[in-house]
This record gives structure tokens, C-alpha cells and sequence, in this order.
């Protein structure tokens, strides 16, 4: 039985969720959505500046395949009120199932979307509109996964559970990095190892983008045998769920609202900092004339002026290199939750974004050509990734109550993602180029983050004690 029913002893006449069930349903569903971004952050860096943004300037395409990265992050508040509204309204079940297929539909039709030299600039244009689609889906999947968590657990282990769909951040990005290592694998190489396959950027990068749908059938499945947690039908039962939901939260809750957007803002750049940014640093070369040579050898034009140094590292090391981070990534993410359950979410936190801060000054001198400083400079932010990311599945849906509480938690999970996922690779990329190929001030941007995010815990307060029933 769900333990969001303490101190009641009527139980709703539906059965609760097992936990197997509870923790299956939030935990596929974020796995999907993290595998379809690390699909698309993954496919932004090595194929679609080529593919759909063809320019002289490679540092141009670039920029151009990260807008429309972060363009979902600006789809997401959108999605988040929406599917908010209908979570809130009529419950959280059929939110999730719409949200679920609304991402796959759109991960799936990118998998078969034409390239710039079969339909010109509407390439772009199309891949934008899917990338929204992705945006809006995701706007409604997180808070919802983590409601299921959070409403459906024990007592006293609400961050423990609300960690499980957190976790499908690292399993997320374990299978879709793992996948393209795969498909490289299969497809024949070039010599010049700083070239792409040409097989890869022809067909092999459509791969991951249709292999979602199995996944996304797979979630589909264990979400329609979810009912709804007993704080959701308590509301129901007792005539408390609003009519405007999305109006209630903003009138009566818009002070959590904006704690919530800030206390997540350092770990959505840190989050994007080590996925998206050392990816495309660590994979660029490493000096001009490595560059002028792997442009020679694919018989493209090379401007010396719009060169940004990277780490130098080849595409397979580096993301196994990330791989093995991400492990840190995952059991962290497990560790987080029994320490929030025990010493508060706040004073957790509060610990975890101070050694954030101290890790930003770590960029410029671990991050670099040295492997083995890199490969710790990536496990130490992983790690505290996980250990930042694991008690937000159940802080930011504990500063709400149960009538807004899908609406409140997704509107400060994804505003914050345009404050910090949606701009920090382009924002890194910028500062990395100014710095001259030093990631200096990359880390300084982080470091302002996590002051921010520091800020906002100070002013909040403790959610651990909470009835979340209310």
C-alpha cells in the first residue's frame, strides 16, 4: 500500500501502485526522455552541423545545431503548463501516457527526417519543429514521473523513491552513447581517425532516433497499468482540485515557483556543462594543424581564425571516457536519497552546491589534453552531478501541494531549464572562444550559477517533515 496515505486510515477504493510498479513506471519513462536528448546532444555535435546548417564557418554550424538544442528548452514551460494543467486537473496517468508518446512520435520522425542537400534550409526548419515537439513532450514527463515517485512512497522515503526517476538521466545517457559506440563499431572506419564515417553521417545517426520507439512502447506498456496515487484521488474525492490550476500556483505559490526555478539552475548547467560542452571539447583538435589536417583530408575549406583548441581526444576514447563518469553520475544519484531523507533536502543540498562552486575553479586546470586529469576532472562532475540532481525528484514537488503540485514542479524544473540547459552551450561555447580555447571561463560561468542556486537555498526552507497529501 502507498504510504502517501499516513495518518489516514481511509484508503481510496482504487489499489495503490506496487513499487515495482512505481518504480519502473518514473523510472522508464525519464530513461526515455534523457536516452532521446542524449540522442539529439550527441547527433548536435558530431553530425547536424554537416547535415543541417552547412556552412564555411564550422564554428557557425556549430552554433547553429546547438540553438536548436537548446530551442526544446524553450518549448518546455509551454509543455510544462499544459500538460500541468491536465495532470493537475484529471490526474497524472493519462498526462504521462500522452507526454510519453507525444516524445517518441517527434524522436522517431527526426530518425527519418531529410538532410540539407536533399531539401535545402527546410531540413532545418523541420528539424526545429520536431525539436520543439521534443521540448513540449519533456515539458510535461519529468514532474510527472517524479509525482508518481514522490506520492506513491513510504514513509520517510520520499527522496530515496523520488531518485528512481532521476536515475534515468545516467541509464539514459549509458544507452544512447552506448548505442552510437555500437553503430560505430559496426560501420567501416576512415583512416584519418578525426573524420566521421561516411557511412555514420549517410544513415548510421538515424539509428538511435528510431530505436526509441521500441523504447518508448516498452513505457507505454507499464504506464497504462499505473492508477492514480492516493494524494491525487484524496483530492479528487474531497472536491479539491482546482478548475484553473495553473492560475492557483501563480497567484497563491509564485514565491516557490521561483525557488524552485533557482534551486535548479546549477545543476541543469552543470548537468549540460559535462554532457554537451566536454563532448564537443574533448573531441575537437587539440592545435591548428591537427585541424587544417583532418580538413584537408575530408576536402573541406579551413579558416585558421575560427579555430577553438579542444582536448584532442578521438570520438570512441572520449565517450567511453564520459561513460565511466556517468557510472559516478548513476550512484550518486542513488546515494543523494538516503542522505536527503536523513539530514533534510535543504542542508543537503546547500553542501552539494558549495562544492559545486569550488568545482567550476577545476576547469582550467583538469580539463584539458591530459587524459587521466581529464577522465577525473569528468568522474568528480558526475559525481556531483548525481548528488545534486538525486533529491530534486522530491524537493521540487514537496513545495507544492497535491492540487498544483504538477503544474508548480514542472514550471520550475523547465524555466530553469531555459536559465540554464536551454543557453550554457552556447553560452560555453562563446566563452570558450573568447578564452582562446581555454575552458577558464566556462567554469566561472558555473561557478556564477551555483552562487545563484546557493542564494535560493538559503531562502528556502525545509520540505523533509511535509504531509504531501495536503
Amino acid at each position: 500500500m502507498s504510504a502517501a496515505t499516513t495518518g489516514d486510515s481511509k484508503a481510496p477504493a482504487a489499489p495503490a501502485n506496487p513499487r515495482s510498479r512505481v518504480i519502473t513506471a518514473s523510472l522508464i519513462g525519464t530513461t526515455i526522455e534523457f536516452y532521446d536528448f542524449y540522442v539529439y546532444a550527441t547527433a548536435a555535435v558530431l553530425v547536424f552541423p554537416t547535415l543541417f546548417f552547412p556552412s564555411a564557418n564550422p564554428t557557425t554550424s556549430l552554433l547553429a545545431s546547438f540553438a536548436t538544442f537548446g530551442a526544446a528548452m524553450v518549448a518546455r514551460p509551454v509543455g510544462a503548463m499544459v500538460f500541468g494543467h491536465f495532470g493537475d486537473r484529471y490526474g497524472r496517468k493519462a498526462t504521462l501516457v500522452a507526454s510519453l508518446l507525444t516524445m517518441g512520435i517527434a524522436t522517431f520522425l527526426i530518425g527519418v527526417l531529410p538532410t540539407y542537400d536533399n531539401i535545402g534550409w527546410w531540413a532545418a526548419l523541420l528539424l526545429l519543429i520536431l525539436r520543439l515537439g521534443q521540448g513540449f513532450a519533456l515539458g510535461g514527463e519529468w514532474s510527472g514521473a517524479a509525482l508518481v515517485a514522490t506520492e506513491n512512497a513510504p514513509t520517510g522515503k520520499r527522496a530515496w523513491y523520488g531518485t528512481f526517476p532521476q536515475l534515468g538521466a545516467p541509464l539514459g545517457f549509458i544507452i544512447a552513447n552506448g548505442l552510437f559506440l555500437i553503430i560505430n563499431a559496426m560501420l567501416p572506419h576512415p583512416e584519418n581517425p578525426a573524420l566521421q564515417s561516411e557511412a555514420f553521417v549517410a544513415w548510421g545517426w538515424r539509428i538511435p532516433f528510431l530505436f526509441s520507439a521500441v523504447m518508448v512502447i516498452v513505457g507505454l506498456w507499464v504506464r497504462l497499468r499505473l492508477v492514480e496515487s492516493t494524494s491525487f484521488q484524496k483530492n479528487a474525492d474531497s472536491g479539491k482540485l482546482k478548475k484553473s490550476p495553473l492560475a492557483e500556483v501563480f497567484r497563491f505559490h509564485w514565491k516557490n515557483l521561483i525557488l524552485g526555478t533557482f534551486i535548479m539552475l546549477a545543476t541543469y548547467v552543470l548537468f549540460y556543462l559535462m554532457t554537451n560542452f566536454t563532448l564537443t571539447f574533448g573531441t575537437r583538435a587539440s592545435s591548428v594543424e591537427v585541424a587544417q589536417k583532418a580538413a584537408e583530408a575530408a576536402g573541406k575549406p579551413f579558416d585558421p581564425s575560427t579555430f577553438i583548441a579542444g582536448g584532442g581526444f578521438g570520438y570512441v576514447d572520449f565517450v567511453l571516457m564520459l561513460i565511466i563518469g556517468v557510472v559516478f553520475f548513476g550512484i550518486f544519484t542513488l546515494v543523494s536519497g538516503p542522505l536527503a531523507d536523513r539530514f533534510g533536502r535543504r542542508k543537503t543540498l546547500i553542501v552539494i552546491t558549495i562544492l559545486i562552486i569550488g568545482f567550476g575553479f577545476l576547469f582550467e586546470p583538469m580539463l584539458g589534453t591530459d587524459k587521466g586529469l581529464t577522465q577525473a576532472f569528468l568522474i568528480i562532475g558526475f559525481t556531483l552531478m548525481g548528488a545534486t540532481f538525486g533529491p530534486m525528484g522530491a524537493l521540487l514537488p514537496e513545495l507544492f501541494p497535491t492540487n498544483v503540485r504538477y503544474s508548480g514542479s514542472a514550471i520550475s524544473y523547465n524555466v530553469s531549464s531555459i536559465l540554464g540547459a536551454a543557453v550554457a552551450p552556447l553560452i560555453a561555447l562563446q566563452l570558450w572562444q573568447a578564452a582562446d580555447g581555454s575552458p577558464f571561463l566556462v567554469g566561472m560561468y558555473l561557478v556564477a550559477m551555483g552562487v545563484l542556486t546557493l542564494i535560493a537555498l538559503l531562502l528556502s526552507r525545509e520540505t523533509k517533515d511535509i504531509n504531501i497529501d495536503n
